[in-house]
């Protein structure tokens, strides 16, 4: 039977994929402790969702076992033509927002397994459901938790999305026992590159991110503005942020070191396309934003926030050549005092 479900895995083509048997997170206790610093800020689903994470029946009443996936965002594998083209843009938003074509890789994949299997049950999920997904492929086998808090495989390195399968197959068939697979060695040793290269220092110990220094968190999913002493630090980074990543030795042994440098080139002040990429965002209405961004993650953001982040790198570059924009958001509700701070650094 498991050869089975792993022929129907490949053929829906995920080739890196492994099985854990769905007890308790070994990570539960350190994620409760997170939850308890506020590491997560505004995001209050990460602590409504800690039951289902813990006890996954929560989720899927029958669930005894996950299949894991992993598959590369490095290249892209849905690259998308978007009018951002310039602007520093984590390298997982680089192409269609994984929610859409992952999860329809994953439910067609779970469809096919229920046909085949038709006395059990099959649920996708991508990371947008409450499961700690990161603890749950280290238990499958496919990489350990990195300083960073990413999953890292030691031949792939860390720039991979992840996806499961939760369903009522028992952990015996996919030949788990009581101790269920080898867990993967952590081989970050000694080295704290992701630690020391962060800007905002939001790796406050190895494998422990405080959210609310984060630059992901206030690029993506904050919906307030930054607190004056981390601006600065926020560079010229317009949605996300993959420094932690990039200088880790495992994504430079799998991409090769040049290859991640020329993945975070610094932007330059005088770059017209840059500026011309930041107008288009500060003077575009909300809605139009939304319409020829569809499909691109970057629309997690929403249009406020793509233009709160706008103006942190017009104030960060000091971009003269976008005053005027800046000046006619003097006024935003939401956006007012910011863009006087901009004006200020101008």
């Amino acid at each position: 039977m498991k050869s089975r479900i792993e022929q129907q895995i490949k053929n829906f083509g995920f080739q890196r994929f492994g099985f854990a048997a769905l007890t308790a997170p070994l990570s539960m206790e350190h994620y409760r402790q997170w939850i308890k610093d506020q590491y997560h800020g505004e995001m209050a689903y990460l602590e409504t969702h800690v039951q289902q994470k813990q006890e996954a029946h929560r989720v899927l009443p029958s669930a005894q076992s996950a299949i894991v996936v992993a598959i590369d965002y490095l290249p892209h594998p849905h690259p998308t033509s978007t009018p951002i083209k310039k602007s520093r843009v984590a390298l997982y938003a680089r192409g269609e927002d994984y929610h859409h074509w992952f999860k329809k890789q994953l439910q067609a994949l779970a469809l096919a397994l229920k046909d085949e299997f038709s006395d059990h049950e099959f649920l996708a999920i991508t990371d947008s459901g409450p499961v700690l997904e990161r603890d749950l492929a280290y238990r499958a086998g496919l990489g350990w938790v990195g300083k960073n808090t990413c999953l890292i495989d030691q031949k792939n390195g860390s720039l991979f999305f992840i996806g499961e399968i939760y369903c009522s197959l028992p952990p015996a068939t996919f030949e788990l026992g009581s101790s269920a697979v080898a867990l993967h060695p952590d081989r970050c040793g000694t080295c704290t590159r992701c630690i020391d290269a962060c800007p905002t220092q939001a790796l406050v110990e190895a494998k422990k991110l405080d959210a609310t220094k984060c630059i992901s968190y206030w690029t993506i999913e904050s919906k307030s503005n930054p607190p004056l002493a981390l601006r600065p630090h926020i560079g010229d980074w317009l949605f996300g942020c993959d420094i932690c990543q990039t200088v880790c030795p495992w994504n430079e042994k799998a991409f090769g070191k040049s290859e991640m440098q020329a993945m975070v080139p610094k932007l330059l002040a005088s770059d017209v396309d840059l500026i011309d990429e930041l107008h288009w965002i500060l003077t575009t209405s909300n809605k139009q934003i939304q319409k020829k961004l569809h499909g691109s993650p970057l629309l997690r953001a929403g249009g406020v926030g793509l233009k709160r982040n706008a103006l942190i790198i017009t104030a960060n570059h000091k971009l003269a050549a976008l005053k005027a924009d800046v000046v006619a958001l003097a006024d935003h509700p939401r956006l007012g005092d910011l863009a006087q701070w901009t004006l200020d650094q101008l």
